[in-house]
């Protein structure tokens, strides 16, 4: 009996002390805010289940519906959770601190939560609200991102000063519900943009207008300031024009190098598709030429704020900012007078030209200018085209290189023909036997097609590459670098000579052999100096002295008496090279070309069509060493 005694004191003994300790069925918290932690990372809390802070059950589609919703302009980038150390327990309740990295365009919102849990039916379930998400937040807010954009960085000509920078402009519009009369606001624009010289395509704005809402701002183009004044009586008078004041990333004219540094407006929704989230609507962008080349360059960080909106009247509650960046600068070579002389010198040119210049001394590209004619296109430095007659410098370095003499003497027929392919000069001009500097001042054809036979099959190729033609380069911008005839058929060779066969070149692959011929070495260019270009041609070989001298007579004789004597009395040593290129089967479609170089300058100047060189490309070259002194 004494025994069953001690054995049931000993029983309740045991039972009394189990019901001091915490229910061995219940886990700690840890894995629950774990869970629930993971979940949050991946934007996905919808297979959880959840309490609300007053205790009731709250599902997890309710939990997920109220996380999509406050997150807002964050939801789709779900944020980086760190859990910091262990989580506090008292009782029933424990808390756990999180560390919240929430990704906001390219910067990172960081701050501390806390995340409370209960533990119901020996379960421990997370508290989820709003202030789940972040302190400051109430179940009624929508977390909104809102970016002010960075300047954009400065493209810089080679004195290290800004070349575009932002100007006043106007844009011009419409108003539906201001018109009175679609076809008079329509003549009124078209008089009013002819009298600015500024061309717009406005077919399509009766269309527009219907198709907008009455208080719609229906806009049509942005004209400079100074363009704008011209005109604006006319545009104020007409109802339903309206015009907004803004500024523009602009060149110092409308002319200026515009082929080449582009423009600059708002982004197109063609470009916010393909940058998914980087831009937003009225954001200013590259929209051609370097400045869309280096836009991610020049492009400045936008400053950043995450804002929960509020009423009308009453500031956004600011919940984190970051400070908007300036873009990076661009720095060309171009030389500001000598761009705007190049300018001055092609302005009365409808046809398309171009005008490129090189300063020899350091390889820089001081001016790079193309006619009104070609104002979307940079034929400058991307146009394939023969080029005549300039190539006769190449073909006269390469029989010189031979051994001959700018005194031996050359036949110039009136006609020329080589495997039943006749070749003749322009006007059927026939110079007999006459030195090689006359045939080549005077550009005979005949003569330089005769002299084929005396370079190899590839010679006239590898002589123009010693001169920067037919090699790759890198400018920090597209540029065609030429392409030679060799091997061809006799006849093609003997085309070749005198520039036409299936030789191709474009003007600044010219201005740069002209500069090659004055330096005594071929050098790469240079335009785009900062980001400097990745892959620049390395130096050319030294070229002859004794050819170099035979062939910058030739090229004086060309201006003392040559097809460029019209410029025999421009102050200076100019030497050069003109050239009249056919390019179809019409003798009488003929491009027009002058490349020489003068003092420190190298040049080249192109008339699309313009005829013979003294007609159109000598007297652009003299006005411009004109205009520069």
């Amino acid at each position: 009996m004494a025994v069953s005694i001690r054995r049931v004191t000993a029983l309740v003994a045991a039972l009394a002390l189990l019901g001091t300790l915490p229910a061995c069925s219940s886990k700690p918290p840890d894995d629950s805010f774990k869970t629930f932690v993971g979940a949050w990372e991946k934007g996905d809390i919808s297979g959880l289940k959840f309490l609300s802070p007053d205790g009731k059950a709250l599902t997890g589609d309710a939990a997920q519906k109220l996380l999509t919703t406050v997150a807002g302009d964050l939801a789709a980038k779900p944020p980086k959770l760190t859990l910091k150390g262990s989580p506090a327990v008292k009782d029933d309740s424990s808390s756990a601190i999180v560390h919240v990295a929430w990704p906001v365009a390219d910067s990172t919102w960081e701050y501390d939560t806390t995340v409370d849990a209960r533990r119901v039916d020996k379960q421990w379930t997370v508290i989820f609200a709003a202030k789940t998400i972040n302190p400051q937040l109430e179940a009624t807010d929508k977390l909104a991102i809102r970016k002010t954009a960075g300047s954009r960085g400065s493209i810089l000509d080679g004195s290290d000063q800004p070349i575009v920078s932002s100007k006043p402009v106007v844009v011009i519009g419409v108003q539906p519900r201001s018109i009175t009369d679609i076809n008079i606001v329509v003549k009124n624009l078209t008089d009013a943009f002819t009298q600015a010289k500024v061309s717009v395509d406005l077919s399509g704005l009766p269309d527009q207008v219907k198709k907008a809402a009455p208080d719609a701002f229906v806009q049509i183009i942005t004209l400079r300031k100074e363009v704008y004044d011209e005109i604006a009586n006319k545009l104020n008078s007409t109802p339903g024009v309206l015009t907004r004041n803004s500024t523009q990333a602009l060149a110092p004219s409308a002319q200026f190098a515009r082929a080449l540094l582009g423009t600059t407006g708002e982004v197109t929704k063609e470009i916010m598709d393909k940058n998914p989230g980087k831009y937003k609507i009225g954001d200013v962008v590259g929209l051609s030429g370097l400045q869309q080349r280096y836009e991610s360059v020049l492009q400045g960080k936008p400053g950043v704020k995450v804002v929960v909106p509020m009423p009308t009247g009453t500031p956004d509650k600011q919940l984190f900012s970051t400070d908007p960046t300036t873009g990076a600068q661009v720095k060309l070579s171009l030389d500001v007078n000598l761009q705007n002389a190049a300018e001055q010198a092609l302005a009365g040119e409808q046809r398309r030209s171009a005008l490129v210049a090189i300063r020899i001394s350091d390889n820089s590209i001081v001016a790079l200018a193309n006619g009104p004619g070609a104002a979307p296109n940079n034929f400058a430095l991307t146009g394939q085209t023969p080029p005549g007659s300039t190539f006769k410098a190449v073909t006269a370095l390469a029989v010189l290189d031979k051994g001959m003499t700018g005194e031996d003497v050359v036949d110039c027929p009136k006609n020329l023909t080589v495997d039943g392919r006749t070749f003749k000069n322009s006007h059927d001009e026939e110079l007999g036997s006459v030195p090689l500097r006359t045939n080549f001042a005077k550009s005979c054809n005949t003569a330089f097609a005769s002299l084929a036979p005396k370079i190899a099959p590839d010679g006239l190729g590898q002589t123009a590459q010693t001169l920067g033609i037919g090699i790759p380069w890198d400018l920090g911008t597209d540029v065609f670098t030429g392409k030679v005839s060799v091997n061809g058929s006799k006849a093609e060779q003997a085309a070749a000579a005198f520039g036409q066969g299936t030789n191709l070149v474009s003007p600044v692959i010219l201005a740069g052999a002209a500069a090659a011929i004055a330096r005594g070495q071929w050098k790469q260019p240079q335009l785009v100096l900062d980001p400097a270009p990745k892959s620049p041609a390395p130096d050319g070989p030294q070229l002859n002295q004794a050819s170099l001298d035979a062939l910058r007579t030739m090229m004086r004789q060309v201006v003392t008496d040559g097809t460029a004597n019209q410029l025999k009395n421009l102050p200076g040593d100019l030497r050069g090279k003109t050239g009249t290129a056919e390019y179809d089967n019409n003798p009488a479609h003929t491009h027009s070309w002058f490349m020489g170089y003068r003092g420190d300058i190298a040049f080249c100047v192109f008339v699309e069509n313009g005829g013979a060189s003294t007609a159109a490309a000598v007297p652009i070259a003299g006005k411009f060493f004109q205009t520069t002194g």
